[in-house]
């Protein structure tokens, strides 16, 4: 058995501690709020003008938008303030100062790459590609981010990356989100809220409706129904959750790809947004939208979700539904077989699936579609990013999970037209981790959450223990050649 050449490309990305992203800090006892607010409201309004100055002398040069960042955070705690349209903008800036402060988005780690086409493939040579390469970001507290580079893939492979500012700034938030009155009331159902209550509600709303809507629509669902102050209480605590859970952001155009950051936005989000798999999808009519699942963790349970995005500009975070959307790492195709949407994933924590179904939102069906047989796999096995097309079949990467919890990169191949069928497998693993750089964040781990086919060859990207990333290439003909034919051990 062999395995094919693996060139690299000499990137290597490391945790950038520069790149600091202002965050709201609101302490969670109300009455430590209020004491702060007292103090801030007790400063001469002179002292305000020369503390804010000094702050802009500290902190002005390290964010192109800090005084943005200051009136999210002064809006946050608006509500405890008492006559508060009294007050200078000055006096506001400082408050909202006093409730900010730096978060280093890659203080622990920089891992998890996935890497697509560029929207825009303006300006370039024939031969050459434009990317976007997303990455897991990992600060203070294990909470995880999605951050970008880009770059061009030359005629001869090689890889350049765009430069970048170690400025970083997040999306605005949308206030009056969209949602679907389908998608929204299947998952009420699925969460065992499916009663007279939330019937009452469902029949009150468009096919389409904004948050502002359904809350109208909460008041006049609560005064036509009867039930307990608890039920209210639960139903309306679930209510807004799921509507948290599925929000728009906005990045300003003029930002460059390489300074956004999507941050966690949702309650089930508050420990992170992990592994993001982008994928390019191309409807039947043609036109292209860019998918991404990702893990959305709130350090207890973890809900798998989708982001959408047509031009990484706006992104629209929703909740999956379906029994079938459970654990992590699912992986989209890159377009509809058979008429229907297609998922890898891994519903037992052990052995890869496929999913079928024909809303991308709702998911019932899953089959086995490979369990783990060789010894590097031998705890578990899952994708590494979204099936890529070839003529010889899906493509997908594959890491699997052996003894001393060592995660290796595998290959199987899946028939084009039926891709529950395997056609073939590497007996041996494509990438493992070596020395020196098996030690890191988490010892003995290589993985990617996607890949590329640029002119015959593999562009693959992946992190090293999750601790940073390199890039390597390897000819698409030769890993072919090395797959086995598939055959299940009895």
């Amino acid at each position: 058995m062999t395995t094919p050449s693996i060139v690299p490309t000499g990137i290597h990305l490391h945790p950038d501690n520069s790149r600091v992203l202002v965050r709201t800090f609101i302490p969670s006892d109300t009455t430590a709020v209020l004491r702060i607010i007292e103090r801030a409201l007790l400063t001469e309004e002179q002292e305000v003008t020369l503390l804010l100055t000094d702050l802009h002398k500290q902190f002005g040069g390290r964010h192109q938008r800090i005084e943005a960042a200051w009136r999210r955070s002064y809006s946050a705690v608006r509500s405890h303030i008492r006559h508060e349209e009294s007050l200078s903008e000055q006096r506001r800036l400082y408050i909202g100062a006093l409730f900010s402060g730096e978060y280093a988005l890659e203080s622990a780690a920089l891992f998890n790459p996935s890497i697509v086409p560029h929207p825009d493939q303006s300006g370039l040579a024939e031969d050459e590609l434009r990317f976007v390469m997303s990455l897991r970001a990992t600060g203070e507290g294990h909470i995880s981010s999605i951050t970008f580079r880009t770059g061009v893939i030359g005629g001869d492979h090689s890889i350049r990356l765009d430069g970048r500012s170690s400025h970083v700034s997040a999306p605005e938030l949308h206030p009056d989100p969209v949602f679907s009155r389908g998608v929204f009331f299947r998952k009420l159902a699925e969460m065992e809220f499916d009663n007279h209550w939330t019937q009452t509600l469902k029949q009150s709303l468009p096919d389409r409706f904004t948050r502002g809507e359904l809350n109208a629509a909460m008041l006049t669902a609560k005064g036509a129904t009867r039930t307990t102050m608890r039920e209210s209480r639960r139903m309306d605590e679930c209510i807004r959750w799921l509507a948290e859970a599925n929000y728009e952001v906005r990045f300003d155009h003029s930002i460059p790809l390489s300074e956004r950051v999507i941050f966690p936005v949702s309650p089930n989000e508050s420990n992170g947004i992990e592994d993001a798999r982008f994928v390019m999808f191309q409807e039947d009519d043609g036109a292209i939208n860019y998918y991404a699942t990702y893990t959305a963790y709130n350090g207890r349970a973890v809900l798998p979700q989708l982001l959408e995005t047509s031009d990484f500009d706006a992104f629209r975070a929703v909740t999956l539904n379906g029994s079938s959307v459970r654990n992590k790492g699912m992986a989209l195709f890159p377009r509809r077989v058979g008429g229907r949407f297609l998922m890898v994933s891994r519903q037992d924590d052990e052995n890869l699936y496929l999913m079928e179904s024909v809303d991308l939102h709702v998911w019932e069906e899953a089959r086995l579609l490979r369990k783990p047989m060789e010894s590097w796999e031998a705890v578990k096995i899952g994708n590494c990013g979204s099936p890529i097309e070839t003529a010889a079949g899906w493509l997908l990467l594959t890491h699997g999970v052996g003894p001393m919890r060592r995660y290796c990169i595998g290959a199987i191949l899946l028939d084009l037209e039926d891709p529950s069928t395997v056609l073939g497998h590497l007996r041996i693993p494509l990438l493992e981790p070596d020395e020196p750089l098996r030690n890191g964040y988490v010892p003995n781990v290589v993985y990617t959450c996607g890949s590329i086919i640029h002119h015959g060859k593999l562009i693959l990207p992946y992190g090293l223990s999750d601790t940073s990333v390199t890039m390597a290439v390897v000819d698409l003909a030769e890993l072919l050649e090395n797959l086995d034919p598939f055959r299940e051990k009895e």
